[in-house]
């Protein structure tokens, strides 16, 4: 594998939308409406949004580079959890939520998405972490299945607004 794990600069905003807007909507429930997927990217997965995401000092996004083309990223986010339903199942504190993490798809099952999550925990436990938690559509077994290989346990549900449609998530911690 060729890529490199760096954090991502202000210079990435517009690549990184561009790979949001490929591997989001894989993470979707197949029965998904395009118009909620679209509404989610537009609100939460522009340029704009990553620019934001990218100033916000409490946010790190670490990006899988190819020689300058993004195959894959994770965003964590070191704040106390906000939602009710994730405060309080979570054991880990502090802890810091894995709130994205993708690979384009050519680069599924060459070891990229562990790579990167491996990384991801470094860096969360680094900062001072004492667990990682995350939100995994329910429907998604791949990724339940990845998070799982990866150390993550089921720890409770909480509701995700994908457009005007609520989904359901596991919510999944490990402890660092």
């Amino acid at each position: 594998m060729a890529e490199t794990i760096r954090t991502a600069t202000t210079h990435d905003a517009g690549k990184l939308a561009e790979l949001a807007a490929v591997t989001f909507p894989l993470a979707c429930p197949p029965g998904s409406s395009p118009a909620d997927i679209q509404a989610h990217l537009e609100k939460t997965l522009s340029e704009s949004n990553f620019e934001g995401y990218l100033a916000d000092a409490n946010i790190t996004i670490l990006v899988l580079d190819d020689d300058g083309q993004l195959t894959g990223y994770t965003m964590l986010i070191a704040k106390p959890a906000t939602d009710p339903e994730v405060a309080a199942v979570l054991s880990a504190l502090p802890s810091t939520e894995l709130s994205k993490c993708y690979v384009h798809p050519d680069h599924h099952g060459k070891g990229a998405a562990s790579q990167l999550m491996r990384a991801s925990l470094a860096h969360a436990g680094d900062k001072g972490a004492a667990g990682v938690w995350l939100g995994v559509n329910g429907e998604n077994a791949k990724a339940i299945r990845f998070y799982e290989k990866s150390g993550f346990q089921k720890v409770g549900t909480k509701s995700f607004k994908l457009g005007d449609t609520v989904e359901h998530d596991f919510v999944m911690e490990l402890e660092l």
